[in-house]
Order: structure tokens, then sequence, then C-alpha cells
């Protein structure tokens, strides 16, 4: 059996190497805020959620599929979380029966091993159940084919058969086993045999075969020894069978599990959300060669978390746009706008909802960030350098199509230097076909490129009151010589 819930054709692994987002990434969008949320205090729903970020998918087929799941998912949050509760304690519980599957004696492994087929099989009842209550509400390819593949696999009948084996292979009544004598007196053909009691008294009757007995005395520990072996050589394919079916009925639930986990911290971040008082939609993903980008009430769903209200959204028109530079204020919400975007494009790539009313966006071949780092505490390189040294592991990565979000980078220089650093760069950027996000106070690096008057650049702004107040909003518009330090002065010194 298959779960297939996240891709249409193969499984997915919680392999955190797989597709590695960048830490600095994480670091710079925090998205270890978007993981705890999703994790709500369980390790295995924060390494989902991680790995789901770090492997999407790069394609829109993928992407919708998930969403069309999640969609079912928030429709049936209860339903969702029962399942996963279900795979969950299975995968717990199979522990308590590692060690004797993996002993050396047969008869060890096959008692081991129908103790865990027995809890097992209690437990695809469970799922049964489920699918026979709830399966009709879904809706989406993936999980209408998941509960109709429950249903057909493991029918009343199969469920009967399974059991009616299990408790054969309990040997209430001994163990009935077949051997022939080979050269030199020596055991061979070690055959299991089903026991006497399941044909009948009648039958036993009218079969006319003698049949002789004889009994070990339990002193007898040597003929006790012999015995023992006997009976290990005919459980050994039995019991190699019986672990095999065990294997793959628990690597079905292991398979199963992750697939569950994410969509469940989805619905524990989609409940963080709705509780601060913010909205999500189900963002239109475009293939990667379609640029567009816009979004309206566009919000940083981390800074929403952490502050536990409602914060500043803001809306975005960047169609056709490879260039969107942004300026503005110190402390006017610059730096929340952009990982808004980031966070929004890695939310959308992953097959989740979005944090905001409407958003529209292409595929990207990676998202890659670029900010403002503090001072190497060991004073081995200069910010400087620091920087230029991730710029470089950044290069070596991007491909065409890209998402590249600076945040005040190269500042930690004089505005002349670090503004030639940053016009060398960012045309090299959009020639390779890379979508650029540029965050800066630098007025002559905007002013520079404000005046290419070039249709694929957009400006944006910090919106500043008429009383110097902040309004946390980002609109269009032009770069300002001013970088307002009569703000901070103010700030300061009243």
């Amino acid at each position: 059996m298959q779960a297939y819930l996240m891709f249409r054709d193969r499984d997915f692994t919680l392999d955190k190497e797989q597709g590695r987002l960048d830490a600095d990434a994480v670091q710079d969008l925090e998205l270890n805020v978007l993981f705890q949320a999703m994790a709500s205090g369980d390790r295995y729903l924060w390494d989902a959620a991680q790995c789901a970020f770090l492997s999407r998918p790069d394609n829109l087929e993928d992407i919708n599929y998930r969403q069309a799941v999640l969609k079912d998912c928030l429709q049936y949050p209860q339903v969702m979380r029962e399942l996963y509760d279900l795979t969950a304690e299975t995968v717990k519980e199979r522990r308590q029966y590692h060690l004797g599957i993996i002993g050396v004696y047969p008869t060890s492994i096959l008692n081991t091993s129908v103790k865990l087929l027995q809890m097992l099989v209690g437990k695809l009842k469970g799922l049964k159940s489920i699918a026979d209550r709830s399966g009709h509400l879904f809706a989406s390819e993936g999980l209408a084919s998941f509960f109709s593949m429950v249903q057909r696999e493991l029918d009343h009948a199969y469920l009967r058969k399974v059991q009616h084996h299990l408790d054969a292979l309990e040997f209430r009544h001994g163990v009935h086993l077949s051997a022939e004598l080979a050269e030199g007196n020596v055991g061979s053909n070690y055959v299991l045999r089903r026991p006497k009691n399941q044909y009948g008294l009648l039958r036993r009757m009218l079969d006319g075969k003698p049949s002789f007995t004889f009994y070990v005395s339990p002193r007898d520990k040597e003929a006790g020894r012999v015995l023992s072996e006997i009976q290990d050589r005919s459980l050994n394919s039995v019991a190699n069978a019986v672990a095999q079916a065990a294997d793959h009925v628990i690597n079905f639930f292991e398979r199963l599990r992750p697939e569950l986990a994410f969509y469940v911290g989805c619905l524990n971040l989609h409940d963080r959300i709705s509780g601060v008082g913010h909205s999500v939609c189900f963002p239109e993903a475009l293939p990667s060669d379609q640029w567009r980008h816009c979004a309206r009430n566009l919000y940083d769903v981390g800074l929403a978390l952490t502050m536990q209200k409602a914060v500043v959204a803001n809306d975005l028109e960047a169609d056709s746009k490879n260039l969107v530079l942004i300026t503005g204020a110190n402390q006017g919400g610059k730096s929340t706008f952009l990982r808004s975007v980031g966070t929004a494009q890695l939310m959308m790539e992953a097959g989740m909802f979005v944090p905001a009313d409407a958003f529209t966006a292409n595929i990207s071949s990676g998202v890659f960030t670029h900010f403002r780092r503090e001072e190497d505490r060991r004073m081995e390189r200069g910010k400087l350098d620091e920087e230029l040294s991730r710029m470089n592991h950044i290069v070596d990565h991007l491909r065409p199509n890209s998402l590249m979000l600076f945040n005040e980078s190269f500042a930690s220089t004089t505005e002349r230097e670090g503004t030639e650093i940053a016009r060398q760069i960012i045309p090299a950027l959009l020639e390779r076909h890379i979508k650029v996000f540029f965050v800066t106070h630098s007025y002559e690096l905007a002013r520079g490129f404000y005046e290419e008057k070039q249709d694929a650049y957009l400006f944006l702004r910090a919106e500043r009151g008429s009383d110097r107040t902040r309004t946390f909003r980002i609109l269009e518009g032009q770069p300002l010589r001013t970088s307002y330090g009569q703000d901070l002065y103010q700030e300061i010194f009243r």
C-alpha cells in the first residue's frame, strides 16, 4: 500500500539533507518561528515542516496536488488529526517489539512477529474504520485515492483471513511438523503442518493413518534441546515470512506518518494564524518563466506569531518586474516586508496557504537571502569580507528564475564602495534571469537604477506620515535623498 499524499507518484521522505535550503534563508526569514507554530511542541512535526521546506516541489502539478489535499484537511481537521494520532501511536508501539524481531531463534522471532502483527491488525482495523466513516467526505485526488485504497485493500474478508492465520500461529495446540530422514539418519525437509484439530474429528477418524505418540521427561534437558532445535528448523521459513509481513505493514505506517505530519503542522499553523486575527489564502502558482508577483494584504506571518496580534499588511504589484528596489526611513517596515515576500514564496512552493488575502507568483528555482549581519565576534574577518564571502557562496547555487532577496547588503563599508559593489552584482543577476528584491538606504544606488527608467524595475518606499510617524506601509514611490536622520536625532535628544 502507498500513501502518496505529498506527491502523486512517490513517497515523501523525512530526509533533512535532501534539497537543502540554505541556513541563511532560515535565519533571515525567521522560519523557525513558522516551524515552531507548525510543530506545536511536537519535534516530529517540526522535522516534517522543515523537510517540506527543504525539499519543495519544482513543478506546478505537485504544488496544486498538495494544495488540494490541504484544502480537504482544513475542511475536516479532526479526521486528519485522528488519522495522524493513529499512525504515530502505531510507530511508537512498534518499538517495544524491535528486539524480539532481530533475535536469532526462529521461535522467538515468530512469537514476537505474531504479537506485532496482532497489534498492527488492530491499527489497520482502526484505519479501515476511519476510511469507512469519513473517506467519502474528501474530494482531493490524494486523499480520495488514499481512502479508496484503504477500503479496497483492507476489506473485511481480508482482515478476517489475516486474523485467522495469526490465531493459528499462536500454536495453542502445539506445533505440528513433518520431517524426513536423509542419509546417515539426519533430519531434513522440515515442514510446518496445519494443526490436526483444524481438520475435524470425523476426518481424523476416517484418515486410517497410524499415529504414534511418545513423551519426553521434563528433566531430560538434552532431549528438550533437540526438540527445540527441530521446532526452530520447521519454523524458520514461517518466522521469516511473518517478520517480513510485519515489516511491510509497519513500513506503510512509517511512510504515512511524515506525510500526515506535514498537513497536521499546516492545521496547527492555520489555527495559530486565525488566533491572531489574520486570514490566509491559497496562492496561484505559475510556471517559472511567467514572471508574476502580486499580492493583496501580504503580511509577515513570523512577526504576527511573535507579537501575537495582527500586523500591518501590504500590497504588491510586481508583474513582469525583475528588480524591486525598496527605500525609506529606518524602522519603516522594509525588512518586514522583504521577509513577508520570501516566506510567502516558500510557503507557496511547499504547497501551503500563504499569509495574504491574495497571492500570485511564478515558482522559482530557489529562494536565496543576503541580509546584513552583526560583526564576527571572533574578529577573524571584517563585516564586508563576511558579506562578500556569503555572496560568493550564493552565486555558486543561483540558477535562472531564482529569487534573490537583499536586505541592507554591502552597507558595512562606505556608501560609495557599497554602491559600487551592488551596482556590479545586481545587473549581473538580472542578466542571468534572476528576480531581485533589494532593500537599501543608499540613495546613490537607488537613484542610479531609477534614472535608467526601465519598465522592469519597480521602486517602493516605506511610508512616513507628515508627523514623522511610521505607518509600516510599503508603497510605490521614487527614492528620496533624505534618510530621515532628523527623525533619529529627535528620537534620541528629545
